[in-house]
């Protein structure tokens, strides 16, 4: 067994949004960090969110007010760090009368008492009241204010059952979730970092003032490492890695809850998502999807166990379908359905009744009690994973005297160095430039790159001078970039992480490119 002689600041278990955040962050001040990921980056809940930067209009009801502020603000600050895999969405919110809370909420209680004939509805004042607050808890500069929409005369209207004649249109963000996750693994890697996927850390032991950490490589041998200090961002596992691999004693855990997502054909034409209320009180989003689909979610349903897979279930499926059916005009059937996946929230375990109203803030720990100290990170929202590394290294700071300030707010990830509303113009000039592109590929190219297109097409004149073609305007180098820049060791990797091309890929083109890759790597 190989040993690491140099001691190293900070160890990082879990390649999700949080554990990069905090390693980019980590490094960004000059501390040595080492970052392991037992499978691929995002591979787990960072890439099966509802693909939004959103402040959870939602938690509102349960008084969440400084999550939703913090969330809020954050929306336009990684806007300007991130415009190629983040951008405004307009969101449609239909009104009816029969809106009701899930449950019992802390607003619904209000309700009750001082209008008991109000009992489990959302009155359409109240819902304008929340997004009157949602438009200015957080500063807003970029994006637009909500506004009174007449559903029959208006485009978004238009895939609506008649009945619906009210709407409220606000804003929000999309987000391409698992690209930002590796992203930020790359800035973090060139600021420092060593970034170590398909690397499962098996055990970490106290020594004196440093932990003795042991990982299984990818090719199943052993090293060790030696840290001052370990993050455990494990998500889901959060709470195995302190029982089982640190053996801290602690009676802190993760409330493990399921969101499950479904994808369809293209539901419609225009641009905007919408934010559906159920009369039995929960909210779903139906959003356009990867310029050719729609995408239904999401679910809440507690889940047992880390290691039981998460998938959707026949049950959450006809429950969006269903959900869906109730405001478009055509319903949504299972044969509509392309795609489906699912994600674990690692909630903090704050005893709340019901899976919807567990808080969704985040909760940092530290354990010094053994020697060594461990943080633990507990829940989060994708939309203040800055902010949470943030507070992470003010927890850390105490360790490492004289560590530097903050640093990362509107610092652009690696090809988000252009204007939030520059988009157009970049893909313009890639298309005047690399004229053989089509433009659904330039499209695609710097909405995944941005300004690092360039780059990774170099002095191509043609489509030729890109190597295979694997389908869709996936290139050789393409996955050469993939592959030496961005972590990626298999077609799945390439084409539901780096990408969504599997939607658009058959099972032929994707063992083919599972072979290329094989053959690359070796």
């Amino acid at each position: 067994m190989a040993e690491q002689q140099k001691t190293i600041d900070l160890f990082v278990i879990g390649g999700g949004i949080n554990g990069v955040g905090i390693a980019r962050d980590a490094a960004g001040r000059g501390l040595s960090v080492v970052l392991a990921e037992m499978n691929d980056l995002a591979s787990a809940t960072s890439s099966a969110s509802t693909k939004m930067f959103h402040g959870g209009l939602r938690y509102l009801e349960y008084f969440e007010v400084g999550l939703v502020r913090k969330a809020l603000i954050e929306r336009e600050i990684l806007l300007s760090a991130m415009p190629h895999i983040s951008w405004p969405m307009r969101f449609v919110l239909p009104y009816h009368k029969d809106m009701r809370f899930e449950g019992e909420t802390p607003t619904s209680r209000l309700l009750s008492l001082v209008m008991p004939w109000m009992k489990g509805r959302r009155p359409a004042w109240l819902i304008r009241l929340g997004l009157f607050l949602y438009d200015h808890l957080g500063g807003r500069k970029v994006l637009p204010a909500t506004r009174t929409v007449d559903l029959h005369n208006d485009p978004v209207g238009a895939p609506l059952q008649p009945k619906f004649a009210k709407a409220f249109e606000y804003s929000d963000c999309w987000v391409e979730d698992s690209r930002l996750v590796v992203l930020n693994a790359r800035d973090a890697e060139q600021r420092g970092a060593e970034i170590r996927t398909r690397t499962k850390v098996v055990s970490a032991e106290r020594v004196g003032d440093l932990w003795h950490i042991t990982c299984q490589n990818p090719d199943g041998s052993h090293s060790m490492a030696k840290a001052r200090m370990i993050v455990n961002s494990g998500g889901p596992w959060v709470g195995d890695i302190i029982r089982n691999v640190a053996r801290v004693n602690s009676t802190e855990d993760v409330r493990l809850v399921r969101g499950s997502h479904i994808v369809t054909r293209k539901l419609f034409d225009h641009d905007e998502g919408y934010f559906f209320q159920g009369t039995d009180g929960r909210i779903i989003f139906v959003i356009p999807y990867e310029t050719d689909f729609t995408l239904i979610g999401t679910t809440d349903k507690d889940h047992g166990s880390a290691d039981t897979p998460p998938v959707c279930t026949q049950e959450e499926a006809e429950y969006l379908l269903d959900f869906a059916s109730q405001y478009l005009k055509n319903p949504v059937t299972k044969e509509d359905i392309v795609w489906s996946y699912s994600g674990v929230r690692p909630l903090y375990d704050d005893g709340a009744a019901n899976a919807s109203a567990a808080t969704r803030d985040y909760v940092l720990t530290v354990d010094t009690a053994d020697g060594a100290p461990i943080l633990n990170v507990f829940g989060g929202k994708i939309t203040t994973y800055r902010k949470l590394a943030e507070h992470a290294l003010a927890e850390i700071a105490p360790f490492f005297p004289g560590l530097p300030s903050d640093w990362t707010a509107g610092v652009a990830l690696p090809g988000g160095d252009f204007p939030v509303l520059g988009v157009a113009d970049l893909i313009a000039g890639l298309q005047k430039d690399y004229a053989f592109l089509t433009p659904f590929t330039a499209k695609r190219l710097v909405r995944a790159y941005g300004t690092e297109a360039r780059k990774m097409l170099g002095e191509a004149k043609s489509l030729s001078d890109l190597g295979q073609d694997f389908g869709c305007g996936l290139s050789e180098t393409e996955v050469r970039w993939l592959m030496d820049k961005e972590y990626a060791t298999c077609a799945e990797d390439v084409v539901w992480r780096r990408s969504k091309l599997g939607l658009r890929l058959s099972s032929q083109q994707i063992e083919s490119l599972d072979a290329w890759i094989c053959a690359y790597a070796t």
